[in-house]
């Protein structure tokens, strides 16, 4: 089977389509580049202090990327682990060799489109697909991009920012198998996919081809949830659902909780940022409607709620039980209900909630 995507004409789709960033000098720029990895260092140190949670594994120092290197980064990572989980759940499909690859083509084009209009978002992430335990991005043009928009204080929005994106790292650090369980809940969702109706591959195609035409046309009504059809893939995609909640949750936990300490200005930049996710002109908030952007919004709400009521009950060594396996991770119900989580993972909880430290 050819490829799925052409995923070189991708990345040059997405180089081409990445607009520049603000303007800055060589020596500008190296400043933003070596503050950022100096913040990064002392994040990790915060977040460790916070939590608890210590690295059990080694990982790559941080990478400073521009929005073309965030974009090939991607792209790389979801070669290595996309394509042959689509080529299994493709099985025997045999379309010939030109249709197979005029469709990469054009998905290489779409999927380009997507990634470029991303990258220009982007403030920072925690890639996992590249290798294990996965890499840790820091965008800088758009951090740089963002803190004079908002009229911030460069060092204390860089390590506003730092601290939830090294809250991410240590996740997958702290919690070896973590990286492996998202990784087979994204193998479980192909799986699942075979039992639809039609082919999982056009399903897929027509869902990225969704997300490019919405970023062309944002009167577009159509949805890329249109792949999920399958009543098993949606109990899959409860799970990542869940998963994806709770460590958004749980940054923004952290976040909140060192940045008053360590970082002057942290409520100036809160309300700047919020006020900033709340704006956006037609076409970018159709594109975050598409994108599931809106629900990642929604998830740092309901998931920091969920971490601060269980840290309030239970205290926060009591919280990292949720990284002790799979099965103490949160079921998508008990995200509303973190007496419910409690109930499960712990038992009945007697006496006054222990105080955070």
């Amino acid at each position: 089977m050819a490829q799925f995507v052409d995923w070189d004409l991708a990345a040059a789709t997405a180089g081409a389509l990445s607009k520049s960033g603000p303007k800055a000098s060589l020596d500008e720029a190296t400043e933003v580049v070596n503050d950022l990895r100096r913040l990064t260092d002392e994040a990790a140190g915060h977040v460790v202090a916070y939590t608890g949670l210590q690295a059990q594994v080694a990982h790559p120092p941080v990478r400073v990327v521009d929005r073309r290197d965030w974009a090939v980064a991607n792209i790389a990572g979801l070669r290595d682990v996309i394509t042959p989980l689509v080529s299994r759940a493709a099985g025997d499909r045999q379309p010939g060799a030109l249709t197979d690859a005029i469709g990469s083509r054009v998905t290489g084009v779409q999927a380009g489109t997507v990634l470029g209009y991303l990258s220009g978002r982007v403030l920072g992430q925690y890639e996992v697909f590249s290798g294990d335990p996965g890499q840790l991005l820091l965008v800088a043009p758009n951090i740089v991009e963002v803190e004079r928009k908002l009229h911030a204080d460069p060092r204390d929005f860089r390590l506003w920012v730092c601290l939830h994106e090294v809250t991410h790292r240590t996740q997958f650090t702290a919690v070896p198998w973590m990286r492996g369980h998202f990784l087979g809940q994204v193998q479980a969702f192909v799986d699942a996919s075979q039992a639809g109706g039609d082919n999982f591959v056009d399903r897929v195609r027509r869902g990225v081809g969704t997300l490019a035409e919405s970023i062309r046309d944002p009167q577009s009504r159509a949805s890329v949830l249109d792949i999920v059809q399958t009543p098993a893939q949606r109990a899959v995609l409860d799970r990542l659902t869940a998963l994806m909640t709770l460590l958004e949750g749980h940054a923004e936990f952290v976040m909140d909780g060192v940045g008053p300490e360590v970082i002057p200005t942290v409520e100036q930049i809160r309300a700047g940022f919020n006020r900033r996710r709340e704006a956006g002109n037609p076409l970018e908030k159709a594109i975050r409607r598409l994108l599931g952007v809106d629900v990642k919004m929604r998830q740092y709400a309901e998931g920091r709620k969920f971490v601060h009521g269980v840290v309030d009950r239970v205290g926060m060594a009591g919280f990292n039980k949720v990284f002790d396996s799979p099965l103490t991770l949160p079921r998508l119900e008990e995200l509303g209900d973190p007496d419910a989580w409690v109930a499960r993972v712990h038992g009945p909880v007697s006496g006054s909630p222990p105080t955070v430290a």
